[in-house]
């Protein structure tokens, strides 16, 4: 008697070799994932290794360059948001898409409104239906607040409700917990496992790994947007799945020259607490040293810097700069000798309808001029040296910031600190969006720095930036500092161990 093959299951959703170009950029080559029901499906890689570039491309919102997409076996054209709604499947991304002046209830329902039996929309329904979406998911919020009027880990489940309301047979999380509290954490997670339970199949994006290995059933790892390895979550551990995530050839990396001897304390933390979500933050940072401040993205690297550089107000602990209390907003802070070279230059750094000379005694003019007499000729010589030092191009003072590449743009932002005199240097996500030249000279510039005796904290979630550049690394981990590395232990797999669960 011949033994029964057993009968294969059919994925609720399959893509196939899918392939993604964007100029300049490959962020997905040969990609396949399969999605079976009643499976939560944990999807993995560092930041940029095609995660939320795979997931935009199931919803619609991009159209793959290659690759093939099945529904229950059945090959389908997913070409816009619309058609993936039409197929039952809905993603909650980590950026929030609530229109602030609607209420909970109108948000949930945007665009497809109960209505009654003359057209018009039925809103005691609405209600109704929106309070026992929220239900599901523990909550008792009034579905007629606004949705300006909420927290951020209130407009995330928000956002969750919303999704769920689409009886999907496929939900994407994109981080679903960067934001919320445990207690929220804990009703999503009974959620998630209810969807389980009826048949959804589930595409779970977490950078936790006990989240992984709690609610997983599978495990996908892309790395520089390949797949690496799918597997039972029963069969890997967290150490393995790191070093899937980190093992990739790392290509042309700036590798510093020289590390000398740290000099003064240039910036002292001590329990730094804040309302962005920093919980008790201590690091500090030498002269003659580049001290990396690493983790994940929502960790809270953003929030310590601006905190420090007194853009955002501290709850709790102290600052000091050069052993002096740190008080005041960013003016008075970049008049202790501090310059902040922000995470989006283009909104927070420059100012892109003004000219290069502009930009770069932007910081400076106080110094430059004591007595508040401009004096053009000290101005033009000041722009002329720091376009030269820096070497920007094209180097013309007069041309507008906005028309210049993005590497030039940030090298104006460093020389507008530069002509300031600062003494320690805040560097958040300096070599994001540049070229691999431009890289090398925003480092050779960095290290300069600190060899005259500047100090300097780098926030990067290149993991490989933070190797080959610092002298040490913090790595943080919801709002908080999981671990420092000294330059002996500073690797991509001891950060990432850190970052992900704390050792």
């Amino acid at each position: 008697m011949e033994t029964p093959t057993p009968i294969e299951r059919v994925p609720r959703l399959e893509l196939r070799r899918i392939c993604k170009n964007f100029p300049g950029v490959r962020a997905l080559t040969d990609v396949d994932l399969a999605l079976y029901p009643g499976e939560v499906h944990m999807l993995l890689g560092e930041n940029g290794a095609g995660k939320s570039s795979l997931m935009k491309v199931l919803f619609g919102a991009y159209r793959a360059d290659a690759g093939e997409i099945y529904y229950d076996g059945e090959p389908v054209a997913i070409e816009s948001p619309a058609d993936a709604k039409r197929l039952g499947i809905a993603v909650i991304f980590q950026e929030f898409s609530l229109v602030p002046h609607l209420s909970i209830a109108q948000n949930i329902y945007l665009g497809r409104e109960p209505r009654n039996r003359f057209g018009l929309v039925d809103h005691r329904r609405m209600h109704a239906d929106a309070a026992a979406v929220l239900a599901r998911l523990g909550l008792a919020y009034d579905t007629r607040t606004h949705a300006a009027d909420l927290g951020v880990a209130q407009q995330q489940m928000v956002e969750i409700a919303k999704a769920l309301s689409h009886d999907a047979s496929v939900v994407v999380m994109d981080e679903p917990t960067a934001a919320i509290s445990d207690r929220e954490a804990d009703a999503l997670f009974a959620v998630v496992r209810g969807l389980r339970d009826a048949g959804v199949a589930i595409v779970y994006i977490s950078h936790r790994m006990k989240e992984v290995f709690d609610l997983g059933d599978r495990v996908t790892v892309l790395r520089d947007g390949r797949l690496v390895t799918s597997m039972p979550a029963a069969d890997a551990t967290p150490d393995e799945l790191i070093a899937l995530m980190v093992g990739r050839q790392v290509g042309t990396v700036y590798e510093r020259r020289h590390f000398g001897a740290p000099g003064e304390i240039a910036l002292d933390v001590r329990g730094l607490t804040t309302a962005t979500g920093v919980n008790g933050v201590d690091l500090q940072v030498r002269c003659g040293e580049i001290v990396g401040l690493s983790g994940l993205v929502g960790a809270g690297r953003t929030e310590v810097v601006r905190a420090v550089f007194g853009a955002d107000p501290v709850k709790g602990g102290r600052v000091e700069i050069f052993g002096e209390p740190a008080s005041g907003g960013p003016h008075a802070i970049a008049a202790r000798g501090v310059g902040l070279i922000p995470e989006n230059r283009k909104q927070e750094g420059l100012a892109l309808r003004r000219s290069v000379h502009e930009n770069l005694l932007a910081a400076s003019l106080w110094r430059l001029f004591p007595t508040g007499w401009y004096r053009a000729d000290r101005a033009r010589r000041a722009t002329r040296a720091l376009i030269e030092t820096l070497r920007i191009a094209p180097g013309q003072p007069g041309k507008r910031a906005r028309f210049l590449s993005g590497g030039n743009q940030q090298k104006i932002v460093i020389g507008k600190w530069l002509s300031a005199g600062c003494r320690l240097f805040i560097f958040d996500e300096p070599t994001r969006g540049i070229d691999i030249g431009a890289k090398t000279e925003i480092f050779n510039l960095i290290e300069r720095l600190v060899e005259q005796g500047a100090a300097v904290l780098l926030i990067s979630s290149e993991l490989s930036e933070i190797v080959h550049v610092c002298d040490r690394a913090y790595v943080m981990r919801d709002g908080a500092i999981s671990g420092e590395l000294p330059r002996e232990r500073l690797s991509e797999q001891n950060i990432l161990s850190l970052a992900m669960h704390g050792g």
